[in-house]
């Protein structure tokens, strides 16, 4: 089974780093190319593309422009977002990390796909944007080139499943462009006795799914059922064989 998360737009390139051997992305030339053309566009253009603050544009604009010389450090330790406050990738033992390493894949804008240990330097660039060099939308760029590597990690793998923990921004790189014989399940996570949606606490829990997952080393799907991490219960009657439900009081 492979888990797909999101990217974070928080990063961190400042904390202590455990011993790693870091990988090279599959999409390095592909990120470079994107990098090098966004450096083209203007601190007010990337502040109306990506919705941000003229000080952010002006963070990401320098990015680009240096693109080449900017430090790097691998995914899983760089993304620092809500998923990946739920993840706790610093906490987790070297056997776990190299579980991760076969059995986790992070969709990016700028770089595809990332194993956890790819390098990455930092960047942001969202896959909803609607630019891309001589297209309209960042996935008509990618086209099927994401789900081609992910679908050839799932045969890698051998269990034939996408644990789908991204968001529908992100998924939308690789959905409906994978062969059909890949079950893609799906998480839903709900609160309370209504069982309302809340997104914070989803995103959180979509990296706690990610660390249960490398740690107990599942590898079939059913096996997920079984999360249990913050008070999460596995809900049947709320479940399909697409969509898995976790709810807690």
């Amino acid at each position: 089974m492979i888990a797909v998360l999101s990217p974070a737009k928080t990063l961190d390139y400042e904390s202590a780093l455990p011993k790693l051997e870091p990988t090279t992305p599959r999409f390095a030339d592909e990120a470079k190319t994107l990098a090098h053309a966004a450096a083209h566009l203007t601190q007010k253009k990337l502040s109306e593309l990506m919705h941000i603050s003229p000080a952010l544009a002006k963070l990401n604009a320098d990015r680009y422009r240096d693109f080449d010389t900017l430090p790097e450090r691998p995914a899983m330790f760089a993304f620092a977002g809500d998923v990946y406050t739920g993840l706790e990738a610093k906490t987790l033992d070297e056997a776990a990390v190299d579980y991760a390493q076969d059995h986790v894949r992070m969709l990016s804008g700028l770089y595809g796909l990332l194993r956890p240990l790819d390098l990455m330097r930092p960047y942001r660039l969202e896959m909803g944007t609607r630019w891309a060099p001589r297209k309209t939308k960042l996935t008509d760029w990618w086209g099927d080139r994401i789900a081609k590597v992910l679908a050839d990690d799932v045969e890698a793998e051998g269990s034939g499943t996408i644990l789908n923990l991204a968001s529908q921004e992100y998924w939308a790189a690789a959905d409906g462009k994978l062969p059909s014989s890949i079950r893609v399940v799906a998480i839903d996570f709900r609160e309370g006795e209504a069982q309302k949606f809340v997104s914070f606490h989803a995103k959180k829990a979509r990296g706690m799914v990610a660390r249960w997952l490398v740690e107990h080393r599942v590898g079939d799907i059913e096996g997920i059922k079984g999360f249990d991490s913050d008070g999460y219960a596995y809900d049947a009657a709320g479940s399909s064989d697409a969509q898995f439900r976790f709810v807690r009081k």
